[in-house]
């Protein structure tokens, strides 16, 4: 009786051991096959990647298509002299595929509506390199680490027209010298009486004109 009891909890062990799975690779560029980088219609990245989904799937293609990736990121900007994180597109009119490449996959990938073509010199595309896919995707980050900080876009460009909304020059318009991202500051020259005037500002202190 004690020997069956032994060898059941050694086959116990053994299905343990069978349901182990792999850890999954840090790094996107470990997966896989090999990414590349199609240009599409701007504003049509969303559609690209529906569209090539489906016909990776109508086409049985899943064992030479694997993943189809729009780079994002979180961008802080100024609306309404309020503080919001949005994200947006990395490359807008860029798409990242990670595919075995030959003729079929290049075919159904190639004439995917809104795709105009692969990225690449001559006739023949480019995969990406272990560092462009990695500051493109990013690695993943092991359990515990931080996420970063979203990165800061400002609204407006150097020489543009905006409004101060608040302080002693609320109502006046004037044109942006200096933008600096640190300090959340940006120096802009107000026409005061007739004079083109150097004044320092917070980005919620002034708009879009």
């Amino acid at each position: 009786m004690a020997d069956v009891v032994e060898e059941v909890a050694i086959d116990d062990i053994d299905g343990a051991d069978e349901q182990v799975t792999e850890p999954k690779p840090l790094s996107p560029y470990d997966l896989p096959g090999a990414w590349y980088v199609i240009h599409s219609y701007s504003g049509y990245e969303n559609k690209v990647k529906a569209n090539l989904e489906t016909r990776v799937k109508s086409m049985h293609l899943e064992d030479k298509v694997f993943d189809v990736a729009i780079p994002m990121e979180d961008v802080v900007e100024y609306k309404g002299g309020k503080k919001v994180t949005v994200e947006r597109k990395k490359f807008p009119g860029y798409v990242l595929v990670r595919m075995y490449m030959d003729d079929d996959s290049w075919y159904a990938v190639r004439n995917t509506p809104n795709v105009t073509g692969f990225v690449g010199s001559g006739t023949k595309p480019s995969p990406l390199s272990r560092k462009e896919v990695e500051h493109i995707l990013g690695v993943a980050k092991e359990e515990g680490t931080k996420k970063s900080k979203p990165t800061f876009k400002p609204a407006w460009e150097v020489s543009e027209t905006v409004r101060v909304v608040e302080g002693p020059f609320a109502d006046f318009n004037g044109v942006i010298e200096d933008i600096n991202v640190d300090q959340s500051k940006v120096r802009v020259l107000v026409d005061i009486f007739g004079r083109e005037t150097p004044v320092e500002l917070n980005f919620d202190q002034i708009i879009k004109y």
